[in-house]
């Protein structure tokens, strides 16, 4: 009785299917190895990611690259710009508004509440792909949260009229969030909760609207 035999692979097809390549994330058509590409190329290829995801929240259409190549990077770029921006400094009389690690908190919790949620009735999205969308539809209120500020450092000052100006810059800047974000979210929602599943996102955005509309 023979024992069962074995058939040895040439130690090329072994090194073949162990070997890998590290390429470009979601890049069509794209066979070359970054590793060993200048930093600056790389920056490059990121700020062109960041601005494109950024030029599809302010005219909203295909939300596919938003989806498919998700990043961070936008998100954290305009949370920090915000939190810069609505800090607030008490002077022992009023409360000067939140502080930079609140705003921080606000948003990024915030998102990720409203992703929770998304995923609760059945979302399509990633965990991360709807943070993502949520944190680049962020950029109306960022907008609109500098141009808050600019009234208010060339001499807008405070009062009826100052109110209703940054009243109408603030809505509108939440009405191009809510508009951007479920143009990028409504296709991916459960069809039967679409309208519990955009809740959230809108009060999300509301939330921050009062920040920025409150700001000292």
């Amino acid at each position: 009785m023979s024992g069962p035999e074995y058939t040895s692979l040439p130690a090329t097809d072994v090194d073949n299917n162990m070997s890998g390549n590290i390429f470009v994330p979601n890049t069509p058509g794209s066979d070359e190895n970054t590793l060993d590409e200048p930093i600056s190329t790389t920056l490059m290829r990121d700020i062109k990611a960041v601005g494109s995801k950024f030029y599809h929240v302010i005219i909203p259409r295909d939300g596919s690259l938003l989806l498919n190549d998700w990043d961070l990077w936008g998100p954290l770029i305009l949370c920090t710009l915000l939190a810069i921006i609505l800090q607030g400094h008490s002077d022992g009389k009023h409360d000067g508004g939140p502080q930079f690690a609140q705003v921080f908190v606000i948003i990024w919790v915030g998102a990720g509440v409203v992703t929770l949620n998304s995923k609760l009735l059945d979302g399509r999205l990633s965990f991360f792909q709807s943070i993502c969308v949520l944190g680049y539809c962020v950029f109306p209120l960022a907008v609109g949260a500098v141009l808050v500020k600019m009234f208010s450092l060339f001499g807008l000052k405070k009062g009826l009229i100052a109110f209703i100006v940054d009243f109408v810059v603030v809505g509108l800047a939440f009405v191009w969030a809510m508009f951007a974000a479920v143009c990028f979210l409504k296709p991916t929602n459960n069809p039967g909760k679409k309208i519990i599943s955009t809740y959230p996102v809108g009060l999300f955005y509301f939330v921050i609207a009062w920040l920025v509309i409150s700001q000292p």
